[in-house]
């Protein structure tokens, strides 16, 4: 928990760095842009290295789609003239990270915003078990995990995350140890309905979201299919 509250604190230090009214102006551009130009360097550095990606080192234990950023000082000047515009090292709201390195490096997009609000529930629900032991737990969601009493944190207001996917909020869960998730369920809902692959019960569903954006349910629980095919989050 020390390691993702870590985690957590440098990602929100780095997005709010100050750099040149350039440099924030690049932090708007489109990311299809950026993101192929990464993609590309990556594809051949990994051509040029032997098959090794640039990619910083994480520990095992690291969520799945946060473990693997990529390493920009491996790939610049050789392969990329400078880090994105909207990276959150030049002060921009994505950070980049790949997916499945070893078989198919893929470069995907981390929304920042979603790491500063889950920072900001974090430090309250932090300070809240400090007085009391445990979360403020409001109603059970399933798979041992639980939705929030905001009040209890000092909200005035049911706290969401908006979906990187659909725009639209998602809410916040927390589990058994006080570790905090997002709720990717309707976000999994309309993919599925999208999809032609089908997917049976045990398969982690989240590579549906994965596959066809470019970004990566930072966060998420696992999930996996109900025998309606609908999304159901997988036992914590």
């Amino acid at each position: 928990m020390k390691k993702a509250s870590a985690l957590l604190c440098i990602l929100f230090l780095l997005t709010g760095c100050l750099y040149p009214e350039e440099r924030l102006k690049e932090n708007k551009v489109p990311y299809e842009a950026q993101l192929n130009a990464v993609q590309t360097a990556v594809d051949q550095f990994r051509e040029d290295k032997g098959g090794i990606v640039p990619i910083k080192t994480r520990d095992m234990n690291t969520p799945l789609y946060q473990k693997y950023p990529i390493e920009f000082n491996k790939l610049i000047p050789a392969y990329l003239e400078d880090v994105p515009g909207n990276s959150y090292e030049a002060g921009g709201v994505y950070s980049y990270v790949l997916v499945s390195p070893e078989e198919d490096p893929t470069v995907k997009l981390i929304d920042v915003s979603v790491s500063q609000k889950i920072h900001d529930i974090h430090i309250r629900l932090d300070a809240y078990r400090q007085k009391h032991g445990s979360p403020p737990y409001a109603q059970e969601a399933g798979g041992g995990f639980y939705t929030l009493d905001y009040k209890k944190l000092g909200y005035e207001h049911k706290i969401t995350v908006q979906s990187p996917y659909s725009g639209q909020t998602l809410p916040v869960l927390v589990n058994g140890k006080a570790e905090l998730f997002v709720d990717y369920s309707e976000d999994l809902y309309r993919a599925l309905q999208k999809t032609e692959k089908s997917y049976k019960k045990g398969d982690d569903i989240r590579e549906v979201l994965v596959e066809n954006s470019p970004f990566v349910p930072i966060f998420s629980p696992s999930y996996t299919v109900n025998n309606k095919g609908e999304p159901l989050i997988l036992q914590n």
